[in-house]
């Protein structure tokens, strides 16, 4: 499957937050976007999904725009895991999960959707939770059965925003090895939101870096994972060794706010 963004535009009222956004991505890849606070990064992702509608610019899945797919459909095509869980209700986490299954239910589903959820469950390693209320998990729990939704729509195209955001440094490995292992064995296009660099860089197969509500580069991690680029779009000073042929960045420090940037970082072509 296909995911084309044809400079699509965003504004808030009248601040604008992306300008211009193209990029094509396609295939069983893990996609990271990185890039500092309020680039727009979360704004993209909804953007894609349909929860925002573009100001301006395209969203296409194999040729299709999103604005004219309805909602159902859109659903068994893109999986989305937020950020964080505003799920209040005491739900068990079953049940909660089983929302996930909700575009491909149909009379006499049961079953098979309760077969798909406790796979799920058990190969996030969570199966035991299956019959806790929801609201009563850590927030690092929260983080795993969120996914678990996402991943039981059987989805083509998965976007996550910050899945490890509440995970501990082990669980974060496990999860983002096991975003990369999903992609290939069950040809998903798994597109996720982060702030960790180094994890993204070692097993995504794609990274998109934006700066300033665009995409300031795109491209494979050695591409894209660069000091000078480091410099530009996070204002740091950075080494950048080498993790099994993937970038390693070793921040060295930031620069001063009032500093004028020089402009010498080169874009890579998106």
């Amino acid at each position: 499957m296909e995911l084309k963004i044809n400079n699509v535009s965003f504004s808030y009222s009248s601040v604008p937050v992306l300008h211009d956004v193209s990029f094509d991505i396609s295939g069983n890849e893990l996609v990271s976007i990185l890039g500092p606070n309020g680039v727009g990064k979360s704004t993209l992702i909804h953007c894609i999904n349909k929860i925002l509608a573009p100001t301006s610019g395209t969203v296409l899945i194999d040729g299709r725009d999103v604005s004219e797919i309805k909602l159902k459909e859109l659903a068994k095509q893109i999986g989305y895991v937020p950020y964080s869980a505003n799920d209040s209700f005491p739900l068990s986490v079953i049940d909660t999960v089983m929302i996930g299954r909700h575009p491909h239910s149909k009379w006499g589903s049961l079953d098979e959707d309760l077969d798909i959820v406790y796979e799920t469950l058990r190969m996030l390693g969570i199966s035991h939770l299956a019959m806790r209320a929801f609201n009563e998990l850590s927030a690092g729990q929260h983080q795993k059965v969120m996914l678990a939704r996402g991943l039981v729509q059987e989805p083509e195209i998965l976007l996550l925003d910050e899945p490890t955001s509440n995970l501990d440094v082990r669980h974060q490995l496990d999860v983002t090895k096991m975003l990369k292992r999903l992609s290939r064995e069950k040809g998903i296009l798994i597109v996720m939101i982060s702030h960790d660099i180094n994890i993204a860089a070692k097993y995504s197969d794609k990274i998109i870096l934006m700066h300033e509500g665009s995409v300031y580069a795109i491209g494979d991690p050695n591409q894209v994972i660069t000091a000078e680029n480091l410099r530009t779009v996070y204002g740091v000073t950075a080494e950048i060794t080498k993790d099994d042929d993937a970038p390693h960045v070793i921040l060295k420090d930031a620069l001063p706010m009032d500093e004028e940037l020089d402009g010498t970082a080169a874009k890579s072509p998106a």
